[in-house]
């Protein structure tokens, strides 16, 4: 399982012209699943995703999780966090899980999350639109 974390001011999901998710002061997920990766995956990267230290504290030290400002969370499904562009100029997707199965364990991440913050997301599959304010800019790559 693949995370890219953007702390951001505002954000916002549009598909075919509609918002879908929106949030002011929070976290934009990129998600990307694996062969590998289950509920036991998915636990880890919630915990990690919920404590992660990168919101400023009154020093201006990024020492406050998203627990700890109130934010929001917009999820984003991205199979293409396992693009292989090792070979030629076209990448590869093998290494992503196939979308059904990837879906489910999209929807089971997004609950798990829900049950701690709010978090609204784009739609799985669909051609997406997403924007953003990167504060910082902050953007950091989880694995497990």
């Amino acid at each position: 399982m693949k995370v890219v974390v953007q702390r951001s001011g505002n954000a916002k999901c549009t598909v075919d012209g509609k918002i879908t998710g929106e949030i002011e002061n929070g976290l934009v997920l990129l998600v990307g699943f694996t062969a590998l990766d289950n509920i036991e995956t998915i636990d880890w990267m919630v915990r990690k995703i919920l404590h992660l230290r990168i919101f400023d504290d009154e020093q201006g030290i990024m020492n406050k999780s998203i627990l700890d400002v109130g934010g929001k969370i917009l999820s984003i499904s991205q199979f293409t966090l396992y693009a292989d562009t090792k070979k030629g100029n076209r990448p590869s997707y093998i290494q992503a899980l196939n979308g059904e199965q990837a879906k489910i364990l999209y929807d089971i991440f997004n609950q798990k999350l829900a049950e701690n913050i709010s978090v609204e997301t784009g739609i799985f599959g669909a051609d997406m639109q997403i924007s953003l304010v990167n504060q910082g800019p902050v953007t950091i790559l989880l694995e497990r």
